[in-house]
């Protein structure tokens, strides 16, 4: 099981991540949405890549990205494009020109939702599940996408807390994204983040 931290937003939490013994394998920045609490605005986004990634892997979250802020951030050091409403000839488009790893987000409320990632098959290099929220962590129905069998790594958000059984997320995703659920009154609260990956490297260490 890999683990993804999304919404990071201040260097000293970001420090915490990369500087982890076993840090998350995704740290998720939200690049171009402002509605979300953990928006980071580019200047400050430039600042906060600067740190070294060492071992993690950063991710641009980016809700219908236009191409003035694909331009703006095409330098910057993502490995990454997580990508929510659009349409898979313009993902195809922007993947081609920018050379990025793709997240396909869909957010779900039901099973037809979740049916729409085959549009993407030759797109996407993950598939992200969430809830329909974007930033309000709201929750969905996971036991959705158990009988689907996917072609890809399969990453699953949607109001995880950090004290969900993540044996139950193991049966059906290859990797948990959790963002408000390592917070505390809207911030990321340390403590939480480290119950967090000591639960995963205790689950995969019984594997």
């Amino acid at each position: 099981m890999k683990s993804k931290i999304c919404g990071i937003s201040d260097t000293k939490t970001l420090k915490f991540l990369t500087n982890h013994p076993y840090p998350p394998e995704f740290i998720g920045f939200i690049v171009n949405y402002p509605k979300s609490r953990r928006y980071v605005d580019f200047q400050k986004l430039k600042k906060l890549l600067s740190i070294n990634k060492k071992k993690s892997l950063y991710v641009a979250v980016l809700v219908k990205p236009n191409l003035d802020i694909l331009e703006k951030i095409k330098n910057l050091p993502f490995d990454y494009y997580q990508i929510y409403d659009c349409k898979p000839n313009q993902i195809k488009t922007l993947k081609k020109k920018y050379n990025k790893k793709i997240i396909v987000a869909f957010t779900i409320k039901n099973f037809e939702d979740i049916k729409k990632y085959s549009s993407y098959k030759n797109i996407s290099d993950i598939y992200l599940f969430d809830s329909k929220g974007y930033e309000k962590s709201l929750s969905f129905d996971h036991s959705l996408i158990k009988n689907i069998k996917l072609d890809k790594e399969v990453m699953l958000a949607g109001n995880i807390k950090i004290y969900d059984n993540l044996e139950n997320f193991k049966k059906i995703a290859d990797i948990i994204d959790i963002s408000g659920g390592v917070e505390t009154s809207g911030l990321k609260d340390i403590s939480k983040i480290e119950i967090f990956l000591k639960k995963i490297k205790k689950l995969n260490d019984k594997t």
